[in-house]
């Protein structure tokens, strides 16, 4: 389960056996949450707003890179990792 990134305590992470749709999985004091990279939309799970608006800006600034990591997870090769959100 690769840790693309960790910013104010959310971990974001793919885990290896993916499938499409392209999404992300967000991890947060318990709480977990599965984000579509294309749309950045909720797909599955919570997270408490704060946390979630924290994604929403990331998963944005960093939207062409989540997708370059998830084709290249999906090629069998381990995505680098991405920028925090400062």
């Amino acid at each position: 389960m690769p840790e693309l990134s960790r910013f104010y305590g959310i971990s974001i992470l793919f885990y290896t056996r993916e499938h499409p749709p392209a999404h992300f999985h967000a991890e947060y004091q318990g709480h977990e949450a599965v984000f579509d990279i294309t749309t950045l939309r909720l797909t599955q799970g919570r997270l408490p707003p704060r946390a979630r608006s924290l994604v929403v800006e990331w998963a944005a600034l960093h939207r062409e890179e989540l997708m370059n990591a998830w084709l290249t997870l999906r090629a069998g090769r381990v995505p680098e990792k991405i920028a925090p959100l400062d």
